[in-house]
């Protein structure tokens, strides 16, 4: 399986795109058939959609069982990826090395269980930082801004234009505060009976 977009067998003869299936994470799925593709069935995430490059001549029940498949292996290889606190503290004294100079040194940075509501927090007093663990799975540039936004309230407390400038200096900060905003309105969005079956 390629996760690499680039290595891709031939252009789509066909491209479908479907509602995403329970738990793939992903808000859409497209399916590419190559004809150029003889046996191999690869799957990777690009933006919010999961595409999954099949050959030409596979069948709909053929189709339908490798995006079951590739979607299983997408999510198992990114559960793997998870960051333990270990490994999410290690990443938040690189981000503030690379962003903030290094002058934002959190006591500790761990993931939480009871932050429903929002995405991170931060006791400054303390130097204490916290993930929810709704973030775990999502894209790295997502975890990496999170962790930035609380970083950065160790360095200055509040959200004026100060806080701001700092995190100006994260590339992807517009890009990660839109997606957030999308896991939030997809989440709002209501429940149609039987939309799937369509």
């Amino acid at each position: 399986m390629s996760a690499d977009p680039l290595n891709r067998a031939g252009t789509p003869q066909r491209s479908t795109t479907s509602p995403p299936q329970s738990g793939s994470g992903a808000s859409a799925i497209e399916v590419r058939r190559s004809a150029r593709r003889r046996r191999t069935v690869s799957a990777y995430r690009e933006g919010d959609r999961t595409v999954v490059l099949i050959p030409a001549r596979m069948s709909e029940a053929e189709e339908k069982r490798w995006v079951n498949v590739m979607l299983d292996k997408l999510a198992a290889q990114e559960s793997k990826r998870s960051l333990g606190d270990a490994e999410l503290a290690e990443r938040a004294r690189r981000l503030s090395e690379q962003y903030f100079g290094g002058w934002a040194r959190p006591a500790t940075v761990r993931w939480v269980t009871n932050q429903n509501t929002r995405w991170g927090s931060c006791t400054p007093a303390e130097g204490s930082i916290r993930l929810s663990h709704r973030l775990q799975g999502m894209p790295e540039y997502v975890v990496d801004y999170v962790l930035l936004h609380e970083l950065a309230h160790l360095l200055v407390p509040g959200h004026g234009p100060r806080f701001w400038r700092l995190l100006e200096a994260y590339p992807r900060t517009e890009r990660a505060r839109g997606y957030l905003e999308g896991v939030v309105a997809a989440a709002r969005l209501p429940h149609v009976p039987g939309a799937r079956d369509e």
